[in-house]
């Protein structure tokens, strides 16, 4: 005879032995080793080499190459990638079971965790697989626009995003401005270029800054960018794809309605996660994604949709924020930052080498970009790829969408070593 069936707590309780739960793979992440504690200021703790190892220690790095581009995504830490691990199989085992009747309520969880990490309400806050995702959902839901209008973006936005923008300007009769930004430059001078362009174009309407550019890791002055901006009516999306974790901030901070998020990036959740943020009344502005209903215009999911997705990869956030929290943001920032400056203050010093980006430290961030002097061109910069990484073993990526030409992006992470950096130091020397 078959055995009856289990009531629905007891085959819960089951599965939780056989395959771990939320539950289990909390105390997971809690019983893993703790980070050593300091009383160093995060830009004293950037120099500290002990304690970069004992980070080290939490991630298992590729052998045979020096990695230094870690912009594409971000390298799980070993107590996030076992949490994703153990998700999955507690997702998998539960299937539509699980699904159906808690991942709607475990996943508050993780919207929360996001919102409190960046200091704003649940209510503002929305999953999504990644930055993109949200952009999209934001600028073709956009509801202001109208023919004459103008639409504004930087050649030091996300190539994606650049070209969306051109498209919605095309679908809706309006027009695309694009603002070329200097190649080096330093806060002021990105406040001023913003200010004047502003001032200058009739009939703004909408507008994305990017808070870190994925091109070179510039640092736009976003606060006082979106606040000149609101001044002039103009409405403001900030791309924070490469920024949350990169940068230590909270949205307040920003002074900006909207924003997009990815977290497999410098928060180092698993590939597949981002976020939408929507000030507390904004949405009027932004259209219910297609078939869904939001009539009071107060909630942030109704402007996506994203269907059947990765839940386990979704659960784990916390985990995610979770250990970056351990790491500090504030060390996490001004460590990548002093691994750019080791190898960026040795480049600028070498007449064969441009350095592409910041100029000063309030525009810099931990990721960095450079090219042959004069060698611009697409096919310049991919020979060059090729030959830091088959000459010295250095794996970097080109980046072609700035206006003054292709370039090399430079990013390490907090498991980067001194010599892997002075590695690249000694390659960039020997190209001369």
């Amino acid at each position: 005879m078959f055995a009856p069936l289990l009531s629905r707590r007891k085959l819960l309780q089951h599965s939780l032995l056989l395959s771990g739960s939320l539950a289990a793979t909390r105390a997971f992440a809690d019983s893993w080793p703790t980070l050593p504690q300091s009383d160093l200021s995060g830009a004293e703790l950037a120099a500290d080499e002990a304690y970069w190892r004992s980070v080290s220690a939490f991630y298992k790095k590729t052998d045979g190459i020096i990695n230094l581009e870690h912009g594409y995504w971000g390298k799980m830490a070993l107590p996030v990638e076992q949490s994703y691990i153990e998700l999955t199989k507690m997702v998998n085992h539960q299937l539509s079971f699980y699904a159906r009747k808690d991942w709607y309520a475990d996943a508050k969880a993780s919207v929360a965790a996001i919102a409190d990490a960046l200091e704003v309400s649940a209510a503002e806050m929305a999953l999504t697989r990644n930055a993109t995702e949200a952009m999209h959902n934001l600028l073709f839901q956009y509801k202001g626009i109208k023919p004459g209008d103008r639409l504004m973006w930087a050649d030091i936005d996300y190539p994606a995003f650049q070209r969306t923008m051109a498209a919605l300007a095309e679908q809706r009769g309006a027009t695309g401005v694009e603002i070329t930004l200097p190649a080096q430059a330093s806060k002021q001078q990105l406040l001023e270029v913003y200010q004047e362009k502003i001032r200058s174009t009739a009939n703004l309407k909408l507008m994305i800054l990017t808070h870190a550019s994925n091109q070179h890791g510039l640092i736009l002055p976003v606060a006082e960018i979106a606040a000149f901006a609101k001044q002039h009516g103009v409405d403001v999306i900030c791309d924070c794809a490469q920024s949350w974790g990169l940068i230590d901030f909270t949205l307040p901070e920003l002074n900006v309605d909207w924003a997009v998020f990815n977290l497999h990036k410098w928060i180092g959740s698993p590939v597949g996660v981002g976020a939408l943020y929507m000030r507390k009344g904004t949405l009027d502005k932004v259209a219910p994604y297609p078939g869904e209903s939001d009539p009071d215009n107060t909630l942030v999911h109704k402007r996506v949709h994203m269907a059947t997705s990765n839940f386990a990869a979704f659960l784990a956030v916390p985990d995610a924020i979770r250990f970056h929290n351990k790491v500090g943001p504030a060390a996490k920032m001004a460590r990548l930052k002093y691994l750019r400056e080791r190898w960026v203050s040795k480049a600028r010093n070498m007449p064969h080498i441009e350095v592409l980006g910041a100029t000063d430290d309030a525009s810099a961030s931990g990721m960095g970009a450079f090219r042959l002097a004069g060698q611009t061109r697409r096919e310049q910069i991919t020979q060059l790829q090729q030959r830091l990484e088959n000459e010295f073993g250095v794996f970097t990526v080109g980046r072609h969408d700035l206006s003054s030409g292709s370039c090399i992006r430079v990013t390490p992470q907090v498991f980067t070593t001194l010599q892997e950096i002075d590695a690249l130091v000694d390659a960039l020397a020997s190209l001369a």
